[in-house]
């Protein structure tokens, strides 16, 4: 069963994941795919060096992350050539990782931008990780020490929390403790392996 796993920033979908994979999931992370597929003497790496020019390197030669952030952030064009770069190499990765799981496997795909990105109807489910905006504001500036504003200015980036519930097939909420979040992760995981 192929289920796809998003929520918006500081929702707490890196705890569940984190949970599904204890309880047995494979879990397959698009950021982690995101950062090896423009790891140091990659092709995608020499890709986006090709499309940006070498200052979007460090002086050890890999990819400097906020230079390219600033890069494409604002300037839709820029940030459709990383992704056409990007995001093909990152389903090649996930192709290869999905079918490398055991036969019969819960293969969790932990996107952050799903809602985003328009793929939910290609998971056979999706959990979606919800808090309320003011907490995830409370999170941002109480645990990472961002400024309000900044927390403010990510959730308006990302999908709004009703795009993301839209492709639910399953909501987890994330407004208690973690035992109240490990008890309703453990739900859906049964639920989704019977």
């Amino acid at each position: 069963m192929r289920v796809g796993l998003t929520g918006g920033v500081a929702s707490g979908k890196s705890t569940v994941s984190a949970i599904l994979a204890e309880l047995g999931a494979v879990v397959i992370d698009a950021d982690v795919l995101a950062r090896e597929v423009v790891a140091h003497g990659t092709p995608g790496l020499a890709q986006v060096v090709e499309a940006f020019g070498p200052g979007i390197l460090t002086p050890d030669g890999e990819m400097d992350r906020p230079a390219v952030g600033r890069l494409v952030f604002n300037d839709e064009e820029k940030r459709r050539t990383l992704e056409g770069i990007v995001h093909p190499l990152v389903f090649e990765r996930y192709a290869e990782l999905e079918a490398a799981a055991p036969e019969g496997a819960l293969v969790v795909h932990d996107i952050p931008l799903l809602a985003e990105s328009g793929r939910a109807d290609g998971f056979d489910a999706v959990i979606v990780v919800d808090a309320p905006p003011e907490l995830q504001v409370e999170r941002m500036t109480g645990d990472r020490g961002w400024t309000r504003e900044d927390a403010e200015s990510r959730i308006a980036a990302q999908a709004s929390r009703e795009d993301r519930l839209a492709i639910a097939t399953y909501v987890v909420e994330n407004t208690g403790t973690r035992e109240d979040l490990r008890h309703r992760v453990t739900e859906v995981f049964e639920e989704l392996t019977r």
